[in-house]
């Protein structure tokens, strides 16, 4: 642990790295791992499990008062003087990653304070990178001072992204969407993991990040990255409110605006007549989903449609 960073930020890391030296010895034997189901394609490790127990007794050892919002676990509320402080918690993001052995996963590490997200960690074990941000001091990754790409024109950018896996997720709309965004820009990649894909965007490895279906845990530290390395983060409206609507875009500044002007009329936050256009545009002209034996082959959240639920990571 490092003096010049903020304590509780330090205690993070610690947590964070230990989670991360678990999930490197279950990497090692996959064939043994236990491996269940909480829906079609969103799965759930004895490993998930392990890491965010690890986490978690890392944490309240160090501040017991606090309060715990993660993914497995389930949120409860801070005591006393610690309840103005949630840490926000994924074990292993990027799950189904995992689990084949594909190897974008990360620990993802964030403290709320009333409400403000203040510090984060995501730390990837496979290549042992460590992104790190408290508010007001900028993001690191390995300790080097990271920030988000520099270019203005949105056809020369990088983006990543998430695709829709459940049954119920709103496939013709993630279809739509892909079909506006793909000739817009350079490359759409789709990593399978949400928290590191924020802090690539933070790194300036990709020029900006779009999904929907996800939950606090798969965002709240990588938005912190992403801020404090000079860029934005909101809804696909360009509004700040992000973290609970399960749409997330981010990415510098002037990108963010372009892919606002593309995105706007996907978000739950559209004006109604956005929608009603959109609703009729898609049943005139919209690709076909998917058969249900394809959907299952993809991992990622889909759009906020019934029956949707958080995201696998």
């Amino acid at each position: 642990m490092s003096s010049h960073l903020h304590p509780m930020l330090n205690v993070a890391i610690k947590a964070a790295r230990a989670a991360g030296a678990l999930i490197n010895r279950a990497s090692l034997d996959l064939d043994t791992l236990r491996v269940g189901a909480k829906q079609t394609n969103d799965f759930v490790t004895e490993v998930d499990h392990a890491a965010e127990a690890a986490i978690i007794d890392t944490l309240l050892g160090a501040y017991p008062e606090h309060g715990i919002w993660a993914e497995e676990s389930g949120r409860r509320e801070g005591k006393g003087k610690g309840r103005a402080f949630t840490w926000i918690i994924d074990p292993l993001d990027g799950t189904t990653n995992f689990i084949h052995g594909f190897p974008v996963y990360c620990v993802s590490i964030a403290l709320m304070v009333d409400g403000r997200l203040e510090q984060a960690v995501i730390y990837d074990p496979t290549r042992n990178d460590l992104f790190t941000a408290s508010k007001g001091r900028g993001a690191y990754l390995n300790d080097r001072r990271i920030r988000v790409a520099r270019r203005v024109q949105l056809r020369d950018c990088l983006l990543s992204t998430g695709f829709p896996f459940r049954p119920g997720d709103a496939f013709q709309t993630y279809l739509r969407m892909f079909g506006e965004v793909m000739p817009r820009v350079a490359g759409l990649r789709r990593p399978g993991s949400a928290a590191l894909d924020l802090a690539y965007v933070a790194a300036g490895f990709s020029d900006g990040f779009f999904e929907m279906g996800l939950s606090p845990w798969d965002v709240a530290a990588g938005a912190l990255l992403v801020t404090e390395a000079g860029g934005l983060v909101g809804n696909f409206t360009g509004e700040a409110d992000f973290l609970e609507q399960k749409e997330c875009l981010a990415a510098n500044p002037r990108i963010y605006g372009q892919l606002v002007g593309v995105l706007s009329k996907y978000s739950k936050f559209a004006p109604v007549r956005d929608k009603m256009a959109l609703d009729a545009q898609m049943g005139t002209d919209a690709p076909r989903a998917p058969a249900a034996d394809a959907r299952a082959a993809d991992d990622t959240p889909g759009a906020d449609a019934a029956g949707s639920t958080d995201a696998p990571w």
